[in-house]
Protein backbone atom coordinates (compact mmCIF):
# COMPACT_ATOMS: atom_id res chain seq x y z
CA UNK A 1 0.00 0.00 0.00
CA UNK A 2 1.46 3.37 -0.95
CA UNK A 3 1.32 6.14 1.62
CA UNK A 4 2.58 9.66 1.15
CA UNK A 5 4.86 10.49 4.02
CA UNK A 6 4.72 14.24 3.58
CA UNK A 7 1.46 15.87 2.49
CA UNK A 8 3.08 19.22 1.69
CA UNK A 9 5.43 19.60 -1.29
CA UNK A 10 8.99 19.46 -0.09
CA UNK A 11 10.56 21.50 -2.86
CA UNK A 12 13.28 20.39 -5.24
CA UNK A 13 15.32 17.40 -4.18
CA UNK A 14 18.77 18.87 -4.43
CA UNK A 15 21.73 19.37 -2.16
CA UNK A 16 19.75 21.99 -0.26
CA UNK A 17 17.20 19.42 0.94
CA UNK A 18 18.49 16.46 2.88
CA UNK A 19 15.90 13.97 1.68
CA UNK A 20 16.94 10.40 2.18
CA UNK A 21 14.98 7.26 2.75
CA UNK A 22 15.41 5.51 6.10
CA UNK A 23 14.52 1.88 6.67
CA UNK A 24 13.21 1.06 10.16
CA UNK A 25 13.34 -2.53 11.49
CA UNK A 26 11.09 -3.39 14.45
CA UNK A 27 11.28 -6.16 17.08
CA UNK A 28 9.09 -6.72 20.15
CA UNK A 29 10.05 -8.33 23.44
CA UNK A 30 7.84 -9.76 26.25
CA UNK A 31 4.62 -8.58 24.66
CA UNK A 32 1.33 -8.87 26.53
CA UNK A 33 -0.44 -12.20 25.99
CA UNK A 34 -4.00 -11.44 24.94
CA UNK A 35 -4.99 -14.91 23.67
CA UNK A 36 -6.50 -17.45 26.02
CA UNK A 37 -5.47 -20.72 24.38
CA UNK A 38 -2.28 -19.57 22.64
CA UNK A 39 0.15 -16.66 22.54
CA UNK A 40 -0.59 -13.27 20.94
CA UNK A 41 -0.32 -12.86 17.15
CA UNK A 42 1.28 -9.38 17.02
CA UNK A 43 1.65 -6.92 14.14
CA UNK A 44 3.06 -3.38 14.26
CA UNK A 45 1.49 -0.25 12.77
CA UNK A 46 3.53 2.90 12.07
CA UNK A 47 1.86 6.33 12.32
CA UNK A 48 3.30 9.76 11.57
CA UNK A 49 1.94 13.04 12.92
CA UNK A 50 0.69 15.19 10.03
CA UNK A 51 -0.92 18.55 10.88
CA UNK A 52 -1.57 17.43 14.46
CA UNK A 53 -3.21 14.10 13.49
CA UNK A 54 -1.76 10.58 13.50
CA UNK A 55 -1.77 9.16 9.96
CA UNK A 56 -1.08 5.47 9.35
CA UNK A 57 1.92 4.95 7.07
CA UNK A 58 2.21 1.18 6.95
CA UNK A 59 1.95 -2.05 8.95
CA UNK A 60 4.08 -5.19 9.28
CA UNK A 61 3.07 -8.80 8.77
CA UNK A 62 1.53 -10.74 11.65
CA UNK A 63 3.85 -12.95 13.74
CA UNK A 64 1.79 -15.99 14.77
CA UNK A 65 1.98 -17.17 18.41
CA UNK A 66 4.97 -15.00 19.23
CA UNK A 67 5.54 -12.64 22.18
CA UNK A 68 9.06 -11.76 20.94
CA UNK A 69 8.53 -11.01 17.25
CA UNK A 70 11.17 -9.77 14.81
CA UNK A 71 9.17 -8.41 11.91
CA UNK A 72 10.50 -9.15 8.43
CA UNK A 73 8.64 -6.25 6.81
CA UNK A 74 10.53 -2.97 7.17
CA UNK A 75 9.10 0.54 7.29
CA UNK A 76 10.50 3.07 4.80
CA UNK A 77 10.25 6.76 5.75
CA UNK A 78 11.51 9.94 4.06
CA UNK A 79 13.99 11.70 6.37
CA UNK A 80 14.06 15.50 6.68
CA UNK A 81 16.66 16.82 9.11
CA UNK A 82 15.09 20.25 9.38
CA UNK A 83 11.68 18.94 10.52
CA UNK A 84 10.45 17.33 13.73
CA UNK A 85 9.01 14.07 12.40
CA UNK A 86 6.89 12.49 15.13
CA UNK A 87 6.33 8.72 14.83
CA UNK A 88 4.18 6.27 16.77
CA UNK A 89 4.70 2.50 16.73
CA UNK A 90 1.58 0.62 17.92
CA UNK A 91 1.40 -3.15 18.41
CA UNK A 92 -1.81 -5.14 18.12
CA UNK A 93 -2.79 -8.79 18.55
CA UNK A 94 -4.53 -9.91 15.37
CA UNK A 95 -7.90 -11.41 16.17
CA UNK A 96 -9.80 -11.11 12.91
CA UNK A 97 -8.92 -10.51 9.30
CA UNK A 98 -10.30 -6.95 9.58
CA UNK A 99 -8.21 -3.94 8.54
CA UNK A 100 -9.92 -1.86 11.29
CA UNK A 101 -7.53 -1.49 14.24
CA UNK A 102 -10.31 -1.35 16.86
CA UNK A 103 -11.15 -4.98 15.93
CA UNK A 104 -7.76 -6.11 17.32
CA UNK A 105 -6.42 -6.20 20.90
CA UNK A 106 -3.98 -3.37 21.73
CA UNK A 107 -0.56 -4.52 23.00
CA UNK A 108 1.09 -1.14 23.61
CA UNK A 109 2.71 1.76 21.78
CA UNK A 110 5.81 3.93 21.71
CA UNK A 111 6.16 7.49 20.32
CA UNK A 112 9.36 9.36 19.42
CA UNK A 113 10.87 11.46 16.65
CA UNK A 114 12.68 10.04 13.63
CA UNK A 115 15.67 12.18 14.70
CA UNK A 116 15.85 10.29 18.01
CA UNK A 117 16.04 6.95 16.18
CA UNK A 118 18.66 7.94 13.59
CA UNK A 119 20.87 9.70 16.17
CA UNK A 120 20.98 6.50 18.27
CA UNK A 121 20.89 4.11 15.25
CA UNK A 122 19.03 1.62 17.49
CA UNK A 123 16.72 2.23 20.47
CA UNK A 124 14.91 -0.10 22.90
CA UNK A 125 12.04 1.37 24.94
CA UNK A 126 9.09 0.24 27.08
CA UNK A 127 5.67 -0.03 25.44
CA UNK A 128 2.91 2.04 27.02
CA UNK A 129 -0.84 1.51 27.21
CA UNK A 130 -3.33 4.26 26.30
CA UNK A 131 -3.38 5.51 29.92
CA UNK A 132 0.41 6.04 29.90
CA UNK A 133 1.09 3.00 32.11
CA UNK A 134 3.59 0.28 31.06
CA UNK A 135 2.21 -2.52 28.85
CA UNK A 136 3.46 -5.23 31.23
CA UNK A 137 7.12 -5.93 30.51
CA UNK A 138 6.61 -5.28 26.81
CA UNK A 139 9.51 -3.58 24.98
CA UNK A 140 10.10 -2.42 21.42
CA UNK A 141 13.43 -2.18 19.56
CA UNK A 142 13.72 0.02 16.46
CA UNK A 143 16.84 0.12 14.26
CA UNK A 144 17.50 2.62 11.45
CA UNK A 145 19.45 2.22 8.24
CA UNK A 146 19.83 4.63 5.34
CA UNK A 147 18.38 3.24 2.13
CA UNK A 148 20.87 4.44 -0.40
CA UNK A 149 23.93 3.07 -2.11
CA UNK A 150 26.44 5.88 -1.55
CA UNK A 151 29.24 4.26 -3.57
CA UNK A 152 30.77 6.16 -6.48
CA UNK A 153 33.14 4.83 -9.14
CA UNK A 154 36.03 6.81 -10.61
CA UNK A 155 37.37 5.57 -13.97
CA UNK A 156 40.45 6.67 -15.81
CA UNK A 157 40.40 5.53 -19.48
CA UNK A 158 42.69 5.71 -22.51
CA UNK A 159 42.92 4.23 -26.01
CA UNK A 160 45.70 2.87 -28.22
CA UNK A 161 45.91 2.37 -31.98
CA UNK A 162 42.23 3.05 -32.60
CA UNK A 163 40.98 2.77 -36.21
CA UNK A 164 41.50 5.87 -38.34
CA UNK A 165 38.08 7.13 -39.47
CA UNK A 166 38.78 10.56 -40.92
CA UNK A 167 39.93 10.84 -44.52
CA UNK A 168 42.30 13.71 -43.83
CA UNK A 169 43.77 13.13 -40.40
CA UNK A 170 43.13 10.92 -37.43
CA UNK A 171 39.99 10.12 -35.42
CA UNK A 172 38.26 12.25 -32.75
CA UNK A 173 37.36 9.45 -30.31
CA UNK A 174 34.92 9.40 -27.40
CA UNK A 175 33.40 6.58 -25.33
CA UNK A 176 29.82 5.78 -24.34
CA UNK A 177 28.95 3.48 -21.43
CA UNK A 178 25.70 1.47 -21.37
CA UNK A 179 23.95 -0.80 -18.86
CA UNK A 180 21.07 -3.25 -19.52
CA UNK A 181 17.69 -1.52 -19.02
CA UNK A 182 14.55 -3.14 -17.60
CA UNK A 183 13.19 -3.48 -21.14
CA UNK A 184 16.22 -5.53 -22.22
CA UNK A 185 17.67 -2.65 -24.28
CA UNK A 186 21.01 -0.98 -23.56
CA UNK A 187 20.67 2.29 -21.67
CA UNK A 188 23.25 5.12 -21.98
CA UNK A 189 24.72 6.08 -18.60
CA UNK A 190 27.84 8.11 -19.42
CA UNK A 191 29.62 9.78 -22.34
CA UNK A 192 33.23 10.96 -22.14
CA UNK A 193 34.54 14.13 -23.72
CA UNK A 194 35.88 14.07 -27.30
CA UNK A 195 39.68 13.96 -27.76
CA UNK A 196 40.60 15.56 -31.09
CA UNK A 197 43.01 14.27 -33.75
CA UNK A 198 44.41 11.17 -32.11
CA UNK A 199 44.35 7.40 -32.27
CA UNK A 200 45.82 7.20 -28.74
CA UNK A 201 43.38 9.23 -26.63
CA UNK A 202 43.65 9.79 -22.88
CA UNK A 203 40.29 10.79 -21.41
CA UNK A 204 39.88 12.78 -18.20
CA UNK A 205 39.03 10.65 -15.15
CA UNK A 206 35.30 10.76 -14.38
CA UNK A 207 33.18 9.84 -11.35
CA UNK A 208 29.61 8.52 -11.45
CA UNK A 209 27.37 6.91 -8.81
CA UNK A 210 27.75 3.13 -8.88
CA UNK A 211 23.95 2.85 -9.01
CA UNK A 212 23.94 4.85 -12.27
CA UNK A 213 26.64 2.75 -13.93
CA UNK A 214 25.52 -0.77 -12.96
CA UNK A 215 22.57 -0.48 -10.53
CA UNK A 216 25.07 -1.18 -7.74
CA UNK A 217 25.75 -4.72 -9.11
CA UNK A 218 29.47 -4.99 -9.92
CA UNK A 219 28.92 -8.23 -11.91
CA UNK A 220 26.31 -6.67 -14.24
CA UNK A 221 27.47 -6.43 -17.86
CA UNK A 222 28.48 -3.00 -19.14
CA UNK A 223 28.80 -2.22 -22.85
CA UNK A 224 31.38 0.38 -23.93
CA UNK A 225 31.22 1.82 -27.47
CA UNK A 226 33.95 3.91 -29.05
CA UNK A 227 32.96 6.48 -31.71
CA UNK A 228 34.73 8.98 -33.91
CA UNK A 229 33.05 12.37 -33.37
CA UNK A 230 31.48 14.20 -36.35
CA UNK A 231 30.13 17.71 -35.94
CA UNK A 232 27.01 16.81 -37.97
CA UNK A 233 26.05 14.21 -35.33
CA UNK A 234 26.68 11.23 -37.61
CA UNK A 235 29.43 9.78 -35.41
CA UNK A 236 31.38 6.88 -36.92
CA UNK A 237 31.41 3.59 -35.03
CA UNK A 238 34.97 2.46 -34.17
CA UNK A 239 34.30 -0.58 -32.00
CA UNK A 240 32.80 -1.94 -28.79
CA UNK A 241 33.31 -4.44 -25.98
CA UNK A 242 31.51 -5.73 -22.90
CA UNK A 243 32.94 -5.80 -19.41
CA UNK A 244 31.79 -5.34 -15.79
CA UNK A 245 32.78 -3.14 -12.85
CA UNK A 246 34.27 -6.20 -11.14
CA UNK A 247 36.48 -6.79 -14.21
CA UNK A 248 37.50 -3.10 -14.53
CA UNK A 249 38.42 -3.02 -10.84
CA UNK A 250 41.29 -5.40 -11.65
CA UNK A 251 43.08 -2.38 -13.10
CA UNK A 252 45.73 -0.95 -10.81
CA UNK A 253 47.88 2.14 -11.33
CA UNK A 254 50.92 0.06 -12.26
CA UNK A 255 48.90 -2.64 -14.06
CA UNK A 256 46.29 -1.16 -16.41
CA UNK A 257 43.59 -3.43 -17.85
CA UNK A 258 43.56 -3.69 -21.67
CA UNK A 259 40.33 -4.53 -23.52
CA UNK A 260 40.05 -5.13 -27.27
CA UNK A 261 37.72 -2.78 -29.10
CA UNK A 262 35.85 -4.90 -31.71
CA UNK A 263 33.94 -3.89 -34.84
CA UNK A 264 31.66 -6.94 -35.50
CA UNK A 265 31.15 -6.09 -39.22
CA UNK A 266 34.92 -5.92 -39.81
CA UNK A 267 35.39 -9.09 -37.75
CA UNK A 268 33.00 -10.98 -40.06
CA UNK A 269 34.52 -9.63 -43.29
CA UNK A 270 38.25 -9.90 -42.57
CA UNK A 271 39.83 -13.20 -41.64
CA UNK A 272 42.97 -11.70 -40.18
CA UNK A 273 41.05 -8.97 -38.25
CA UNK A 274 42.39 -8.58 -34.74
CA UNK A 275 40.68 -5.50 -33.33
CA UNK A 276 39.93 -1.84 -33.96
CA UNK A 277 42.26 -0.73 -31.21
CA UNK A 278 42.71 -1.20 -27.48
CA UNK A 279 40.76 0.58 -24.73
CA UNK A 280 42.80 0.84 -21.54
CA UNK A 281 41.33 1.06 -18.04
CA UNK A 282 44.17 2.92 -16.32
CA UNK A 283 42.48 2.85 -12.91
CA UNK A 284 39.10 2.02 -11.43
CA UNK A 285 38.31 2.93 -7.84
CA UNK A 286 35.09 2.57 -5.83
CA UNK A 287 34.67 4.91 -2.87
CA UNK A 288 31.79 6.05 -0.70
CA UNK A 289 30.19 9.47 -1.10
CA UNK A 290 29.00 9.89 2.49
CA UNK A 291 25.76 11.72 3.31
CA UNK A 292 24.74 13.69 6.40
CA UNK A 293 22.74 10.68 7.57
CA UNK A 294 25.82 8.44 7.23
CA UNK A 295 27.67 10.71 9.68
CA UNK A 296 24.73 10.81 12.13
CA UNK A 297 24.19 7.02 11.97
CA UNK A 298 27.95 6.69 12.41
CA UNK A 299 27.65 8.37 15.82
CA UNK A 300 28.42 12.05 15.10
CA UNK A 301 26.96 14.29 17.81
CA UNK A 302 25.68 17.82 17.11
CA UNK A 303 26.85 20.09 19.95
CA UNK A 304 24.43 22.97 20.38
CA UNK A 305 25.23 26.35 22.03
CA UNK A 306 22.97 29.41 22.29
CA UNK A 307 24.21 33.02 22.41
CA UNK A 308 21.66 35.66 23.49
CA UNK A 309 21.89 39.42 22.92
CA UNK A 310 21.19 41.40 26.13
CA UNK A 311 22.14 44.85 24.83
CA UNK A 312 20.16 47.98 25.79
CA UNK A 313 18.65 48.40 22.30
CA UNK A 314 16.35 45.43 23.13
CA UNK A 315 14.44 47.63 25.61
CA UNK A 316 13.57 47.07 29.28
CA UNK A 317 12.29 43.46 29.64
CA UNK A 318 9.45 44.66 31.88
CA UNK A 319 8.16 46.94 29.12
CA UNK A 320 5.74 45.22 26.66
CA UNK A 321 7.54 46.92 23.73
CA UNK A 322 10.85 45.20 24.67
CA UNK A 323 12.07 42.29 22.55
CA UNK A 324 12.87 40.46 25.82
CA UNK A 325 9.37 41.05 27.25
CA UNK A 326 7.79 37.65 27.92
CA UNK A 327 4.13 38.00 26.89
CA UNK A 328 1.15 36.41 28.72
CA UNK A 329 1.54 33.37 26.42
CA UNK A 330 4.99 32.86 27.99
CA UNK A 331 6.98 33.63 24.87
CA UNK A 332 8.81 36.27 22.80
CA UNK A 333 10.91 36.25 19.61
CA UNK A 334 14.04 35.11 21.47
CA UNK A 335 12.20 32.14 23.00
CA UNK A 336 10.51 31.28 19.69
CA UNK A 337 13.91 31.10 17.96
CA UNK A 338 15.40 28.96 20.76
CA UNK A 339 12.47 26.51 20.57
CA UNK A 340 12.40 26.33 16.75
CA UNK A 341 16.08 25.41 16.39
CA UNK A 342 16.62 23.63 19.72
CA UNK A 343 13.78 21.14 19.46
CA UNK A 344 15.30 19.70 16.27
CA UNK A 345 18.98 19.75 17.24
CA UNK A 346 18.41 18.29 20.73
CA UNK A 347 17.62 14.88 19.16
CA UNK A 348 21.22 14.69 17.91
CA UNK A 349 23.00 15.25 21.24
CA UNK A 350 22.99 12.24 23.57
CA UNK A 351 23.35 14.09 26.90
CA UNK A 352 21.10 17.02 25.88
CA UNK A 353 23.19 19.44 28.00
CA UNK A 354 23.52 22.74 26.16
CA UNK A 355 25.68 25.77 27.10
CA UNK A 356 23.61 28.98 27.02
CA UNK A 357 25.60 32.22 26.94
CA UNK A 358 24.68 35.90 27.02
CA UNK A 359 26.47 39.03 25.78
CA UNK A 360 26.18 42.81 26.09
CA UNK A 361 24.94 43.02 29.69
CA UNK A 362 26.26 44.28 33.02
CA UNK A 363 26.42 41.52 35.60
CA UNK A 364 26.07 41.59 39.39
CA UNK A 365 27.72 42.16 41.80
CA UNK A 366 30.19 44.65 40.26
CA UNK A 367 28.09 45.46 37.13
CA UNK A 368 30.94 44.94 34.67
CA UNK A 369 29.96 44.40 31.02
CA UNK A 370 30.37 40.82 29.78
CA UNK A 371 30.30 39.50 26.21
CA UNK A 372 30.27 35.80 27.12
CA UNK A 373 28.56 34.92 30.38
CA UNK A 374 26.63 31.82 31.44
CA UNK A 375 22.96 32.79 31.71
CA UNK A 376 22.62 30.35 34.64
CA UNK A 377 25.40 32.42 36.37
CA UNK A 378 27.56 29.29 36.70
CA UNK A 379 30.72 29.99 34.64
CA UNK A 380 32.25 26.58 35.32
CA UNK A 381 29.05 24.78 34.27
CA UNK A 382 27.04 26.88 31.77
CA UNK A 383 25.06 23.81 30.66
CA UNK A 384 21.25 23.73 30.65
CA UNK A 385 19.29 20.48 30.53
CA UNK A 386 17.47 20.34 27.19
CA UNK A 387 15.73 23.22 25.45
CA UNK A 388 13.45 23.58 28.50
CA UNK A 389 16.54 24.20 30.65
CA UNK A 390 17.69 27.02 28.32
CA UNK A 391 14.22 28.61 28.46
CA UNK A 392 14.13 28.43 32.28
CA UNK A 393 17.66 29.87 32.68
CA UNK A 394 16.80 32.69 30.23
CA UNK A 395 13.60 33.66 32.07
CA UNK A 396 15.36 33.47 35.46
CA UNK A 397 18.33 35.67 34.49
CA UNK A 398 16.35 38.60 33.00
CA UNK A 399 15.57 40.38 36.33
CA UNK A 400 19.19 40.06 37.55
CA UNK A 401 21.15 41.70 34.72
CA UNK A 402 21.32 45.21 33.25
CA UNK A 403 21.06 45.53 29.49
CA UNK A 404 24.02 47.48 28.12
CA UNK A 405 26.33 47.17 25.09
CA UNK A 406 28.06 47.13 22.68
CA UNK A 407 26.88 44.21 20.44
CA UNK A 408 30.06 42.12 20.23
CA UNK A 409 29.76 38.71 18.51
CA UNK A 410 33.42 37.66 18.37
CA UNK A 411 33.84 36.58 22.04
CA UNK A 412 31.01 34.00 21.81
CA UNK A 413 32.12 32.77 18.35
CA UNK A 414 35.69 32.32 19.66
CA UNK A 415 34.35 30.62 22.81
CA UNK A 416 32.62 27.86 20.78
CA UNK A 417 35.54 27.71 18.31
CA UNK A 418 37.90 26.74 21.17
CA UNK A 419 35.79 23.63 21.84
CA UNK A 420 35.49 22.85 18.12
CA UNK A 421 39.30 23.10 17.83
CA UNK A 422 39.70 20.61 20.68
CA UNK A 423 37.36 18.19 18.87
CA UNK A 424 39.62 18.19 15.79
CA UNK A 425 42.36 16.52 17.84
CA UNK A 426 40.28 13.31 17.88
CA UNK A 427 40.66 13.12 14.07
CA UNK A 428 37.24 11.48 13.81
CA UNK A 429 33.79 12.60 12.65
CA UNK A 430 32.50 12.52 16.20
CA UNK A 431 31.39 16.09 17.00
CA UNK A 432 30.09 19.09 15.07
CA UNK A 433 29.32 22.38 16.84
CA UNK A 434 26.33 24.63 16.14
CA UNK A 435 26.16 28.15 17.60
CA UNK A 436 22.77 29.88 17.52
CA UNK A 437 23.13 33.64 18.03
CA UNK A 438 19.91 35.59 18.55
CA UNK A 439 20.35 39.35 18.24
CA UNK A 440 18.37 42.53 17.74
CA UNK A 441 20.78 44.58 15.78
CA UNK A 442 23.94 45.86 14.29
CA UNK A 443 27.27 44.23 15.17
CA UNK A 444 29.73 46.59 16.90
CA UNK A 445 32.87 44.47 16.40
CA UNK A 446 32.46 43.68 12.69
CA UNK A 447 36.20 43.29 11.92
CA UNK A 448 36.76 40.93 14.86
CA UNK A 449 33.58 38.99 14.00
CA UNK A 450 34.60 38.57 10.36
CA UNK A 451 38.01 37.33 11.50
CA UNK A 452 36.39 34.93 14.02
CA UNK A 453 34.05 33.51 11.33
CA UNK A 454 36.90 33.01 8.82
CA UNK A 455 38.93 31.13 11.47
CA UNK A 456 35.86 29.08 12.53
CA UNK A 457 35.25 28.04 8.90
CA UNK A 458 38.29 25.72 9.27
CA UNK A 459 36.63 23.95 12.23
CA UNK A 460 33.67 21.53 12.68
CA UNK A 461 31.34 24.42 13.35
CA UNK A 462 28.36 26.33 11.90
CA UNK A 463 26.79 29.61 13.05
CA UNK A 464 23.07 30.36 12.81
CA UNK A 465 22.06 34.00 13.36
CA UNK A 466 18.42 34.87 13.95
CA UNK A 467 17.70 38.61 13.84
CA UNK A 468 14.77 39.67 16.04
CA UNK A 469 12.97 43.02 15.93
CA UNK A 470 12.89 45.44 13.00
CA UNK A 471 16.52 46.65 12.76
CA UNK A 472 18.56 46.89 9.56
CA UNK A 473 20.28 43.51 9.20
CA UNK A 474 22.42 44.27 6.14
CA UNK A 475 25.63 43.42 8.03
CA UNK A 476 24.25 39.96 8.90
CA UNK A 477 23.54 39.24 5.22
CA UNK A 478 27.18 40.15 4.60
CA UNK A 479 28.34 37.44 7.06
CA UNK A 480 26.09 34.85 5.39
CA UNK A 481 28.34 33.95 2.45
CA UNK A 482 25.57 32.71 0.13
CA UNK A 483 26.24 35.35 -2.52
CA UNK A 484 29.99 35.93 -2.08
CA UNK A 485 32.93 34.56 -0.14
CA UNK A 486 33.41 36.18 3.27
CA UNK A 487 36.82 37.74 3.89
CA UNK A 488 38.39 38.85 7.14
CA UNK A 489 39.71 42.41 7.49
CA UNK A 490 43.18 41.03 6.63
CA UNK A 491 41.85 39.65 3.31
CA UNK A 492 41.84 35.96 4.33
CA UNK A 493 38.94 34.07 2.75
CA UNK A 494 36.56 31.74 4.60
CA UNK A 495 37.27 28.12 3.62
CA UNK A 496 33.52 27.46 3.44
CA UNK A 497 30.24 29.24 4.15
CA UNK A 498 29.28 28.48 7.78
CA UNK A 499 26.88 31.33 8.59
CA UNK A 500 23.14 31.13 7.99
CA UNK A 501 21.20 34.32 8.74
CA UNK A 502 17.41 34.71 8.88
CA UNK A 503 15.34 37.69 10.09
CA UNK A 504 12.63 36.50 12.48
CA UNK A 505 10.18 39.09 11.08
CA UNK A 506 9.89 37.04 7.85
CA UNK A 507 8.40 34.20 9.92
CA UNK A 508 6.19 36.05 12.43
CA UNK A 509 2.96 34.93 10.82
CA UNK A 510 4.18 31.58 9.49
CA UNK A 511 3.80 28.18 11.20
CA UNK A 512 6.64 27.75 13.72
CA UNK A 513 8.13 24.84 11.71
CA UNK A 514 8.99 27.14 8.79
CA UNK A 515 11.61 29.05 10.80
CA UNK A 516 13.42 25.80 11.65
CA UNK A 517 13.35 24.70 8.00
CA UNK A 518 14.83 28.00 6.79
CA UNK A 519 17.49 28.10 9.51
CA UNK A 520 18.58 24.47 9.28
CA UNK A 521 18.29 23.88 5.53
CA UNK A 522 22.02 24.37 4.87
CA UNK A 523 23.32 22.59 7.96
CA UNK A 524 23.45 18.98 6.63
CA UNK A 525 25.61 19.98 3.67
CA UNK A 526 27.86 22.12 5.91
CA UNK A 527 28.49 19.08 8.14
CA UNK A 528 29.25 16.82 5.15
CA UNK A 529 31.41 19.45 3.47
CA UNK A 530 33.59 19.85 6.56
CA UNK A 531 34.21 16.13 7.18
CA UNK A 532 34.85 15.42 3.47
CA UNK A 533 37.29 18.33 3.32
CA UNK A 534 39.14 16.71 6.24
CA UNK A 535 38.95 13.23 4.62
CA UNK A 536 37.08 11.92 7.67
CA UNK A 537 34.63 9.07 7.02
CA UNK A 538 31.76 8.35 9.45
CA UNK A 539 33.07 6.60 12.57
CA UNK A 540 31.43 3.22 11.92
CA UNK A 541 31.56 3.26 8.13
CA UNK A 542 32.12 0.11 6.08
CA UNK A 543 34.72 0.09 3.30
CA UNK A 544 33.31 0.51 -0.21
Amino acid sequence: MAYTVNPTPVGPVGSQYCVCKVELSVCGQNLLDRDVTSKSDPFCVLFMEVNGKWVELDRTETAVNNLNPAFAKKFTVDYHFEEVQKLKFALFDQDKSSMQLYEHDFLGEFSCTLGMIVSSKKITRSLLLGNGKPAGKGMITIAAQELSDNRVITLSMAGRKLDKKDLFGKSDPFLEFYKPGDDGKWMLVHRTEVIKYTLDPVWKPFTVPLVSLCDGDVEKPIKVICYDYDSDGGHDFIGEFQTSVAKMCEAQDAFPLELECINPKKQKKKKNYKNSGIIIVKSCKITRDFSFLDYILGGCQLMFTVGIDFTASNGNPRDPTSLHYINPMGTNEYLSAIWAVGQIIQDYDSDKMFPALGFGAQLPPDWKVSHEFAINFNPTNPFCSGVEGIVQAYSACLPHIRFYGPTNFSPIINHVARFAAQATQQEAASQYFILLIITDGVISDMDETRHAVVQASKLPMSIIIVGVGNADFAAMEFLDGDSRVLRSHTGEEAVRDIVQFVPFRDFRNAPKETLAKAVLAELPQQVVQYFKHQNLPPINSEPA
